[in-house]
């Protein structure tokens, strides 16, 4: 078969790569719904004056030899030399979905594999380099990034910026010229900036638009860019970011990047999540499909460090009455961890908060139904603990410098085998001896001066994380652990791969989770996303809300609560109670369907939604975030519904409308379909839709869709 031309099929679009004499993707877009090799000659570019006398193809290795004067797609050098490759196809492999291109450029003594696999079902593509240094000199590597092309109609970037507390907002870039980048060396992926982007037309939304979503799966350092070439075709790049004299490679190393994972929908943002979530959930998140999540209670914003065992199984004993299933130790049961000032890395049981051990509490906690879990921080080190005093040395640091502490705390060195050695030890005595069935793993705090040996190693340090997480879930299959870094500092698909649970946020101000939990929709099904339901006035922001929009808030994720429920009164413990119910109840429809965010006229108001795979069954919520701009709410109108169907339309939660019907607020009356459940056409609902009751600011309610047959 002749492979100088390959194309990748899925179910909703096509893949075109030039293979030789170098590698280059020529097509990126719908379904093609016949094709031939000889086709791909109608794009021959013409050649303009007053430029390179050559055609400039946008290779996947974007080399700057070529006479491209944008960004490289690989940088480095041997001692000076051989510093601007160009690499010609060598060997071209087929199987299955995945193209493997093998090009060499012999005078610079290199080679560079490149991988490509298009999901045929879902349309999501991954791509990575592996360069091999074939000189008995060391090649220094400065970048290597995946350079995807995308057509000139790609004119916009949504891009996410964020901070702690506040993670996952969007934000939109024009592309005329020049380019967009975001980066992060912070040793994660981090708040600030999410590895990932949307391009697509101009005023893409939820439901309408073409777009291409791209993501780098990799928890380390990163950089992201889209370019635009002065004779106007688009690319985007991918990588991680290496610091300096990070990666040398000596005769006959290789090297590889991170996983690029990236889709094209033609039906808006919603088609690219869609492709994502259900790539994820086939290929990605390691726990089987179905499997039920389980309700948790974190101790944290209960007790703090203020551990008493017997006030513990008090708290479990009513988490339990109220429905959790999995009821998880924060920080504050080990040495010396009293405060957040001293204790990490003295990975022992405190005995003078535990003398009769863990188990007693654990015990009871299974006793009561329950599993068990526990928090734990392996990556980082106070000055004020037995480790440190006794190796100083172990710290990720480089030699000479002072350093200043993060949260009153360093980072260990897992490249150090001895380090590595000791927490693996530890970690292992912790789940070894106690049945602990989940293990929420905390970052709380970059990286600064990330020095191994001397040397920088901050790509070495992701990597050892990943080590260590991946021996620890082959010793344990039974656990399950959670990706938390001070909330979502560390989100990605790199992790995701051995953590099925992130903590999205520290922030649970249900006001503020609304957006957060939009943003990270946009790559992350809920299933994963852990959304707790928190005290009613929010210790991160002060702010208080009802536990109607707190419960709510949180139904449609992996569903938690993050309290003291010995302290909680009636009113609200009921309401705990409730909404947890309303959660299992929804759970396999709110975790194995297809989720949707709706484009609404009035941003004040968000609307998402997640609809059964067999269209018969859906549940949507409504948040009013602030003052709607006008005095009606306006109509709602259902995306993914079967058209041909009919479906009972019910209100199955509105804490705010008890309200309005005892007088008050900025409704007189109730829209008719509120007052008794009505039947509706699917395509009534999808194109006229519902009218809306106008519901107060900061309060939310859900709708229930159930196909009558």
């Amino acid at each position: 078969m002749n492979n100088d031309i390959v194309r990748l099929r899925s179910a909703t679009s096509d893949l075109v790569v030039r293979c030789r004499p170098y590698a280059e993707i020529v097509y990126w877009g719908p379904t093609l719904a016949c094709f031939s090799a000889e086709d791909v000659q109608s794009l021959q570019r013409p050649i303009a004056n007053g430029r390179l006398d050559v055609d400039l193809p946008l290779t996947l290795a974007m080399e700057y030899g070529r006479g491209q004067f944008g960004s490289p797609g690989i940088e480095g050098h041997r001692e000076g030399l051989d510093a601007a490759p160009i690499f010609t196809t060598s060997a071209v492999a087929l199987s299955g979905d995945l193209l493997t291109v093998t090009a060499e450029d012999p005078q610079a003594g290199l080679r560079l594999t490149s991988e490509l696999r298009l999901d045929a079902d879902t349309g999501v593509l991954q791509v990575r380099h592996t360069l091999k240094n074939l000189h008995a000199l060391p090649w220094q590597l400065h970048r290597l990034a995946v350079t995807l092309p995308v057509p000139e109609r790609a004119a916009e970037v949504m891009a996410f910026h964020g901070r702690w507390l506040r993670e996952f907002h969007t934000h939109r870039v024009n592309l005329a010229h020049g380019g967009f980048i975001q980066e992060s060396r912070r040793g994660r992926s981090s708040h600030e900036y999410f590895p990932g982007f949307v391009l697509g037309d101009t005023g893409f939304s939820e439901q309408r638009g073409e777009v291409w979503g791209v993501h780098l799966a990799w928890s380390g350092n990163h950089r992201l860019r889209a370019d635009i070439k002065t004779d106007g075709r688009r690319v985007v790049q991918a990588e991680a970011l290496y610091l300096p004299g990070e990666i040398a490679l000596e005769e006959g190393a290789e090297f590889s990047t991170p996983w690029v994972c990236a889709t094209r929908s033609a039906n808006g943002l919603n088609g690219m999540s869609q492709a994502f979530h259900a790539w994820l959930r086939q290929a990605r998140i390691p726990f089987s499909a179905g499997a039920t999540r389980p309700v948790h209670l974190n101790t944290w914003e209960g007790i703090y460090f203020d551990h008493d065992p017997e006030y513990i199984m008090q708290m479990a004993s009513r988490a339990a009455a109220i429905g959790v299933e999995r009821f998880i130790i924060d920080d504050g049961w080990f040495r010396g961890r009293d405060h957040d000032q001293a204790g990490l890395g003295d990975w022992y049981l405190d005995e003078k908060k535990y003398p009769a051990g863990l188990m007693p509490v654990i015990d009871h906690v299974r006793r009561l139904g329950m599993a068990f879990g526990i928090w734990v921080e392996p990556e980082m080190i106070n000055p004020d603990s037995d480790l440190f005093r006794a190796h100083p040395d172990w710290v990720l640091q480089l030699p000479g410098y002072q350093q200043p502490t993060g949260r009153y705390q360093y980072v260990l060195d897992l490249s150090n085998p001895e380090v590595f050695e000791y927490l693996l030890e530890r970690l292992s005595w912790l789940l070894g001896s106690h049945p602990i069935a989940y293990v929420k793993w905390d970052m709380n705090r970059e990286l600064v001066q990330p020095g191994h040996q001397g040397r920088l190693a901050a790509d070495a340090q992701t990597k050892q994380f990943y080590r260590l997480l991946d021996t620890l879930n082959q010793r344990f299959p039974q656990v399950e652990f959670e990706s938390c870094a001070s909330g979502g500092g560390r989100v990605d698909y790199g992790v995701l791969a051995r953590t099925p649970r992130f903590w999205v946020s520290d922030n649970n101000d249900a006001l503020e989770r609304q957006t957060i939990q939009r943003g990270m929709s946009y790559f992350f099904p809920p299933e994963v996303m852990g959304q707790h339901i928190g005290h009613r006035r929010c210790h991160a922001t002060q702010r208080q809300h009802s536990i109607g929009f707190r419960g709510l808030t949180a139904l449609f994720g992996h569903m938690g609560i993050e309290l003291d429920p010995v302290k909680a009164d009636d009113e609200e413990l009921e309401g705990y109670r409730h909404y947890i119910q309303l959660h299992k109840t929804l759970r396999p429809l709110l975790h194995g369907g297809i989720s949707w965010r709706v484009d609404m006229p009035d941003d004040s108001v968000q609307v998402n939604g997640v609809v059964s795979q067999d269209g018969s069954q859906a549940v949507f919520m409504l948040a009013q975030l602030r003052m709607l701009r006008y005095s009606l709410a306006g109509n709602l109108c259902f995306p993914g519904l079967l058209p041909e169907a009919h479906y009972e339309v019910r209100l199955l939660d509105a804490p705010e409308i008890k309200t309005v019907r005892e007088g008050g607020g900025a409704m007189r009356d109730l829209p008719a379909w509120l007052r008794e459940p009505r039947v509706v056409s699917g395509a009534w609902l999808m194109q006229a839709g519902l009218a809306l009751p106008v519901i107060a600011p900061e309060s939310a309610l859900l709708i229930g869709l159930t196909q009558v047959r």
